[in-house]
């Protein structure tokens, strides 16, 4: 993410980003809230002037608009995020418009509050994107899944299997090995780093072909254990954060970390609270050190409310992204929990 223009007096004003990959439309989907103002350029469909012959003919022409937004939707796997609502500025005042925002695309949203916490996210988008992309790789006997690491969680790039190989003549389990190797260096183009993990000798085998046919791949390998492969097995080696030098910093590995410690609070009795009533209660004491929230119910207004009062009593809140596992546990948990500065009765 880039920041172009911070134009804050207090907490309202006016902050122009660039998103410049798929995990900052994710943030933008958990900054642009309903009822901001939100400037970008966008396509309207006007009259073909020059075609007098057929006025009903229409063109589409590009203006910047202003759309006081109502809904926020993002796609992740179209890499796109949808602002729909009412034009304040431009052409076609009043009119309902939805800005479609894609990587590349700049916008600036207008605010007449900018919580402490949304601003921790923007810092939060700069710092990630100047990170190295992770890539987690994980391999068993005759099947393997690929995965990028984002900033919600683990976004599944391949997953291969070995083919009978039948009547092929050739010896199959090589080929299987050279073509995940082949899909890992595809994955991780760009100087990505790779956590290659899974059960038993698969994983070594693998790493000798990596060594002999991607040199320069081989070089940016961390190994790993997990018991399984899939989505199971990408939780695993998040979870454990065995490869701390590739891990400790990705948000989703924070994330995780933090749902351990809430969890080992709640078994000890400790310093915890989960629930609206508990974390109302908490926050009434001033109680509260970290805020965690799923991403699916910060915009209620009663979480919304908690929220800003922990922002303004320089307590942290943290979104936790509903993709993956610490989002799964805190979910089960009703969505919002704090970590507390001490314990209440």
């Amino acid at each position: 993410m880039r920041v172009l223009k911070r134009d804050l007096r207090g907490e309202e004003g006016e902050i122009a980003l660039l998103p410049e990959s798929l995990d900052d439309l994710w943030h933008l989907r958990h900054l642009v809230e309903r009822g901001d103002l939100v400037f970008a350029l966008s396509q309207r469909k006007v009259p073909a002037i020059a075609d007098k012959a057929r006025p009903e003919k229409m063109e589409r022409k590009t203006v910047r608009l202003g759309v006081k937004i109502e809904d926020v939707e993002f796609h992740m796997y179209s890499n796109w995020l949808r602002l729909h609502g009412r034009i304040v500025s431009g052409m076609d005042v009043g009119s309902y418009h939805t800005l479609n925002i894609e990587v590349g695309t700049d916008l600036s949203i207008l605010k007449y509050h900018w919580r402490p916490d949304l601003l921790a996210r923007i810092d939060d988008a700069v710092k990630e994107s100047q990170r190295p992309k992770v890539v987690l790789a994980l391999v068993e006997e005759g099947e393997a899944t690929i995965g990028l690491l984002r900033q919600f969680g683990v976004q599944m790039a391949a997953e291969i299997r070995m083919s009978s190989g039948k009547g092929s003549g050739e010896d199959t389990r090589a080929s299987f090995m050279r073509g995940v190797a082949e899909a890992i260096d595809n994955a991780a183009g760009g100087g990505a780093d790779v956590i290659l993990a899974g059960p038993g000798f698969a994983k070594d085998d693998l790493k000798k072909v990596i060594d002999s046919s991607h040199p320069d791949l081989a070089g940016r390998i961390a190994m790993d254990d997990a018991s399984s492969i899939g989505r199971s097995g990408f939780q695993e080696v998040l979870r454990r954060g065995a490869v701390k030098s590739v891990l400790e910093s990705s948000r989703i590995a924070r994330e995780a970390k933090l749902i351990e410690e809430l969890f080992r609070e709640i078994a000890t009795d400790g310093k915890a609270a989960y629930g609206i009533a508990e974390v109302q209660k908490a926050m009434n004491y001033g109680a509260i050190e970290s805020l965690l929230v799923l991403d699916e119910l910060a915009r209620r207004c009663d979480v919304d409310d908690i929220m800003r009062q922990v922002g303004d009593s320089r307590g942290k809140v943290i979104i936790f992204s509903s993709e993956f596992e610490p989002g799964d546990r805190l979910a089960s948990l009703g969505g919002v929990a704090a970590l507390l500065r001490f314990k209440i009765a």
